[in-house]
């Protein structure tokens, strides 16, 4: 389907006529990471995944301004209009589709289009620089600790801000050894579409994400709390994102539920049915407050 400035691949399964949950993927994957857990979710709703633009079967914009978060947000806007015109998503994201989510949830684009986030392992941009500050305010020995975890985790975003670093590494051995590491790290085997055929070019074009919006990080203001109702699923053994940099997220939610998990980053491939499972019970508490409001409504006007 046509966002600006890109064609995008969409996938959908399951019951159309069921509330649908939009799945966004990160960094350096597809919408096929997501694989296992569609299927566990397709029995009782409408599934949706797409590549991010630059990822996949999406074209790839060779600006890199044309991946800024309003652009991401556009695209993701335009999905949930197309596979759910008449009805709020269930919006799930990992990595940078959790990142983006995040965003969406203030974006005008999407007043009243979400019903429920899950985030995971994908910190908001608002959240991340309020809550180095508030540690750095108060550098006792648990702050201190935190911070020097979380930057520890980081490290990778120094050689991704550097041109031509990070796109070396993929071209002459991560590319090559990326199974490896992630059954390695993650305990995770390689299936059919993941990692993907695309992944060096998913990985090279993926840069554009981090390059385009982490030197604007500092400059975004919207600190406003949201009402969408939030689900964290924290992997303890994440090694990019500390649960630590987790705990602040209630200052800037009104319906938060957390739920940790003893797994790493890739959560979704290494514990499928626990993820699937979890966003489902959420989805369909949702579901259920919105259909007892709906009825109170019309109590209420009859």
């Amino acid at each position: 389907m046509a966002s600006a400035g890109a064609e995008l691949a969409v996938a959908e399964s399951g019951n159309a006529d069921r509330p649908t949950v939009l799945l966004v993927h990160g960094y350096p994957d597809t919408k096929a990471v997501w694989d296992e857990v569609a299927d566990e979710l397709a029995g009782s709703l409408h599934v949706v995944r797409y590549d991010v633009r630059g990822s996949g079967g999406s074209s790839a914009p060779r600006r890199t301004g044309e991946y800024r978060l309003d652009r991401l947000i556009g695209d993701l806007a335009a999905v949930a209009d197309a596979a759910s015109p008449g009805r709020p998503v269930h919006l799930v994201g990992h990595d940078w589709g959790s990142t983006q989510a995040w965003a969406a949830l203030s974006d005008r684009r999407l007043a009243g289009r979400i019903a429920s986030f899950t985030s995971i392992s994908g910190p908001s941009l608002d959240h991340t620089g309020p809550w180095v500050r508030r540690r750095l305010r108060r550098p006792n020995r648990r702050a201190l600790r935190q911070l020097l975890g979380q930057a520890l985790r980081s490290w990778y975003l120094v050689a991704f801000a550097i041109p031509g670093i990070a796109e070396l590494a993929w071209r002459r051995a991560l590319a090559r050894r990326w199974p490896q590491t992630l059954a390695r790290l993650e305990g995770i085997s390689p299936r059919p579409g993941h990692p993907a055929d695309t992944l060096l070019r998913d990985a090279t074009n993926g840069l554009r994400i981090y390059r385009a919006n982490l030197p604007a990080a500092r400059r975004r203001r919207h600190r406003a709390r949201t009402a969408v109702p939030v689900q964290l699923i924290v992997p303890t053994r994440d090694a990019y994102v500390s649960p630590a940099l987790q705990e602040d997220v209630a200052r800037h939610t009104t319906d938060l539920v957390r739920r940790d998990i003893v797994a790493g980053h890739w959560v979704i491939r290494s514990h499928p049915k626990t993820v699937a499972r979890w966003i489902e019970e959420f989805a369909a508490g949702r579901e259920a407050s919105i259909s007892a409001r709906t009825r109170s409504l019309v109590e209420a006007a009859t």
